[in-house]
């Protein structure tokens, strides 16, 4: 198995600088090798441009943010709001998967206010699954691996899931260090802030990042900036104790004792 190497998959542009990009860059700051990949190109984030030119133009965003930072940039595979939980996609997401070989993979949350981020939630984690898989069908064609692999779930965008409920983590990461690079990287999507300034009354993007990382901080009860993860359970993907975020990033990464305690009451 390739060792030290992560692949931060979500749905569009500018998700994994909000939700995942500290962790991803701590990881680096070890030693890892860091993969980028969004599932859809951002066709849609626009109140301006035509579908090419907007996908040229979020397109050359993302390549940014990854040259900044000595990710490796991975091409999306469909429009916006095409990202549905059907084989073809599962497959051209499996052949990657079985490309990059991760240790890590860093997934959407499960509960998300965007259905597409829970899509692309869903077919990360069937792909993940199925990298062993010789009938499955890939496209295109890269040979199964056995190789151990452990998901981690973000938080979801504004920390609460569909149905204004509070999504709590499992493990905090510290990303104070890096907080500046995750900003770079997101002030990479010009678009995007252009978009959501008129859609969603995001009228201060960057600073909308920062906050969720203070909160997200704060609730660690013990770093001022922080992402959130839920540890997803072994069955398919590799041995029972297998952590290696929190292995690899030490005192950098706090596991939530009463998190874990309420899993095994059932709460």
């Amino acid at each position: 198995m390739a060792d030290k190497v992560v692949l931060a998959i979500a749905a569009h542009p500018d998700d994994i600088e909000f939700m995942m990009a500290g962790t991803m860059l701590r990881l680096r700051d070890l030693g890892w090798a860091i993969h980028y990949m969004t599932l859809a190109n951002g066709s849609c984030g626009t109140a301006v441009d035509d579908v090419p030119t907007i996908t040229l133009k979020r397109t050359a965003e993302c390549r940014a943010a990854c040259d900044l930072v000595g990710a490796v940039w991975h091409p999306p595979l469909v429009n916006d709001l095409e990202v549905h939980h059907v084989n073809d996609q599962i497959g051209r997401l499996c052949a990657v998967i079985r490309q990059v070989r991760p240790r890590i993979i860093l997934a959407q949350s499960p509960q998300d206010y965007m259905e597409e981020h829970m899509n692309a939630c869903r077919s990360t984690v069937t792909a993940a699954f199925c990298r062993g898989m010789r009938n499955f069908p890939v496209s295109p064609f890269v040979p199964p691996i056995n190789d151990d692999v452990t998901l981690y779930h973000a938080l979801p965008h504004g920390l609460r899931g569909p149905l204004r409920q509070r999504i709590l983590p499992g493990q905090y990461v510290d990303i104070g260090p890096v907080l500046g690079e995750k900003r770079d990287m997101l002030a990479c999507h010009r678009s995007q802030k252009e978009w959501l300034d008129t859609s969603q009354g995001m009228d201060a993007y960057l600073t909308t990042m920062e906050d969720f990382s203070r909160e997200v901080g704060t609730l660690s009860g013990c770093y001022a900036l922080a992402e959130g993860w839920r540890r997803r359970s072994h069955l398919g993907f590799s041995a029972e104790d297998n952590d290696p975020l929190a292995a690899a990033l030490g005192p950098a990464c706090r596991i939530d004792a009463e998190y874990e305690r309420r899993l095994e009451a059932g709460a």
